[in-house]
């Protein structure tokens, strides 16, 4: 497997990892500073985001973040994201292409799965921790106790239609940590401006996080 076990120690210990996909990099920096005021210091950056690359360097300069990369197509936009500071790679889907970079620069890798067969060839083509994805459409945190009973030991994080009130349920049913996407940050709230609803998002997140363990 390729991956840092400090990074996938601290994706454990956040229980729950922000996934950011809105329009501009100025809105995933709000979201992020907004967040951050909720004592939240992991994020992934998607790549659909225009700027994303450049929002990552800006964000990993501060140690007090832990920033990583999401929906990474390939290995070259891989060695971007990581010279840019990126600490883990995620994509959606398996592609070995990206052990390679993630290895040298001793970042984590987290490739996507749903399936036995897939979540096995993940670890196989060097995933450190595999995404479940698309997690709430394929039975939820009933799904992932179900991969859990066949996969004890490997790092799985459901990412899909989690919501922020049942964090504790998935982490409970054996995740090692969750992404949380538009149920927290909601693209179209963080345009309108409305600080308060993505706080209270974080808030039920964290709360239903703290049942889960």
């Amino acid at each position: 497997m390729t991956g840092s076990g400090p990074v996938l120690d601290d994706l454990r210990q956040a229980r729950f990892v922000p996934v950011l996909r809105t329009k501009t990099a100025d809105q995933a920096a709000t979201a992020v500073q907004w967040l951050r005021g909720c004592a939240i210091r992991v994020f992934e950056i998607t790549l659909t985001i225009p700027g994303a690359v450049a929002l990552i360097r800006e964000l990993g300069r501060d140690p007090g973040l832990l920033i990583g990369a999401g929906t990474v197509p390939d290995a070259q936009a891989a060695e971007a994201c990581l010279a840019a500071g990126a600490r883990f790679i995620v994509t959606p889907w398996v592609d070995p292409g990206l052990a390679a970079p993630c290895r040298s620069a001793g970042a984590l890798l987290i490739l996507g799965a749903l399936t036995p067969t897939e979540v096995r060839a993940a670890i196989a083509a060097g995933a450190g921790a595999v995404k479940i994805f698309p997690a709430a459409s394929a039975g939820g945190p009933a799904h992932i106790r179900a991969l859990r009973s066949v996969f004890p030991e490997i790092p799985l994080c459901p990412t899909g239609g989690v919501e922020p009130g049942n964090v504790g349920a998935y982490l409970a049913a054996g995740a090692d940590f969750v992404g949380l996407g538009g149920a927290l940050v909601d693209a179209r709230r963080i345009e309108a401006g409305d600080k308060a609803a993505i706080e209270a998002a974080a808030r039920a997140a964290m709360a239903s996080a703290a049942g889960g363990r």
